[in-house]
């Protein structure tokens, strides 16, 4: 048995998760020390890094744990497993060039994809081969697809395209007119996280179906209208992000209704799901279970604040606050990354065939330090944004540094509380690809003996 590829793209996503956390904590202390490492790498190359890796994260584990459902669990032929290889080698190369963009300073592009432009073109590759590798695969061997068949489909298939659309300003055309500048800009990025929220969720949906035992929970009306909710989202939710830009005021309205049901109906498909689990079934996938569980409450409390948010009043003074950031690390951190590492838990129980997490200690402490630490952080974040607002209204011809004086306070819990959450993601993720590398180790190592002994065959013949 060779290495299996699947669980390569998990691993180098729990890294990047891991390193992206770790830059995330280097970026905190310059609140607080303005200096900080200012003469060896500059903020405006922390924080790219810091957003890639966390994107790279989410990427990575989601297609990785596609190609293993694939393979290990549904037995489907995958197309082309020569494809996916080298879409694992056109990442990891492409990965190693957009770092060396950041520490080089050799960067160009826009927020959030911020590396040299020219590095889109292999990702864009990257994608449209795991896109013909899942079509390909699944047209010619599945009949009647459950929805989250079709939720990776389509996200495969918005990924590629609203990247390519992010690079619309690489056209002059584009870019000397602001306002379609802009819109283009902020529009396909509002889709581009619609397109991995697809990946991400239908996950989500085959994790209910597989540790329930139940495949109705795929085939279901309301899973449909989940997946035709989240596609309106992926088209039209990114509307209430482009404020600077002339629109009618019922254009973002209309953009944060879709988004706010979208995330309703998942609470409402969790808590049918989590309700109907036997004793038995929660036991048997323990950890997966709690992280799911996870995600719906993360995503109660986001549901909470972005209500919050679209509130008009509310919005003109705290868009673009700390409490902005706290809305988008709730939706990373919260929901994204606990449905992930629930995936992670669920693909290290089918390999070990048991479920090696359940007496694990350290993960059950991380799981604890990491969430309430996690609280902690995203409380602290709404606090400051709600701070800065208010004393932007009443502090409006003082200087900024007066603000960030005053917000020490907050700054530190907001430093400590990551340095914990921080350990408590190194006890969770740590034990993961201990558990995933000795695997595929033992894999290696296994295949490698068997060459050994069909050599040893053949000399003796």
């Amino acid at each position: 048995m060779k290495k299996d590829f699947s669980l390569i793209f998990i691993i180098l996503g729990l890294s990047a998760l891991l390193f992206g956390a770790f830059i995330g904590l280097l970026i905190s202390f310059i609140y607080i020390f303005p200096d900080f490492l200012k003469d060896y790498i500059p903020f405006n190359q922390l924080r790219p890094m810091h957003t890639t890796s966390v994107v790279s994260w989410i990427i990575l584990t989601a297609i990785g744990g596609i190609y293993f459902y694939m393979k290990k669990v549904e037995k489907l032929q995958l197309s082309s497993i020569k494809l996916a290889k080298i879409h694992l080698l056109i990442f990891v190369i492409t990965g190693v060039g957009i770092y060396a963009s950041f520490v080089s300073g050799i960067m160009g592009g826009r927020e959030y994809l911020e590396y040299y432009p020219l590095l889109t073109i292999p990702i864009l590759l990257g994608w449209i081969l795991f896109g013909i590798n899942y079509f390909k695969t699944m047209i010619s061997q599945v009949k009647n697809w459950p929805v989250y068949y079709w939720m990776w489909g389509t996200g495969i298939i918005f990924m590629i395209f609203h990247l390519s659309e992010a690079h619309f300003w690489l056209f002059k055309s584009i870019r000397s007119d602001f306002i379609k500048d802009i819109t283009i800009q902020w529009k396909s990025y509002g889709s581009f996280v619609g397109s991995w929220n697809l990946l991400v969720y239908g996950t989500a949906i085959y994790l209910m179906v597989k540790i329930k035992g139940d495949d109705s929970i795929g085939r279901g009306k309301t899973s449909f209208f989940f997946y035709f909710l989240g596609l309106t989202n992926l088209m039209f939710g990114w509307a209430h992000h482009t404020y600077i830009i002339p629109s009618l005021p019922w254009i973002r309205f209309v953009a944060y209704g879709i988004s706010m049901t979208e995330w309703i109906i998942f609470v409402h498909i969790i808590y049918n799901w989590k309700r109907t689990l036997s004793q038995e079934q929660k036991k048997i996938n323990l950890v997966a279970y709690k992280f799911l569980i996870a995600a719906d409450v993360w995503v109660f409390l986001n549901l909470f604040l972005a209500l919050l948010m679209s509130i008009p009043s509310l919005n003109y003074y705290t868009h673009g606050t700390h409490v902005t950031v706290a809305h988008s690390m709730g939706t990373t951190i919260g929901i994204n990354t606990s449905i992930l590492l629930a995936s992670v838990a669920y693909i290290i129980t089918k390999i070990y065939k048991s479920n090696v997490l359940l007496n694990n200690k350290v993960i059950r402490i991380g799981f604890l330090i990491f969430y309430i630490s996690f609280l902690v952080f995203w409380i602290a974040l709404v606090w400051s944004g709600i701070y800065k607002s208010i004393w932007l209204i009443n502090h409006a011809n003082t200087s900024f540094g007066n603000l960030h004086e005053s917000s020490y306070p907050i700054f530190l819990i907001f430093i400590i509380a990551g340095n914990i959450l921080f350990v408590g993601l190194l006890m969770i993720t740590l034990p993961m690809i201990k558990f995933l590398f000795s695997y595929n180790l033992k894999s290696a190592s296994m295949f490698v003996a068997k060459c050994k002994a069909f050599i040893n065959t053949l000399k003796s013949k």
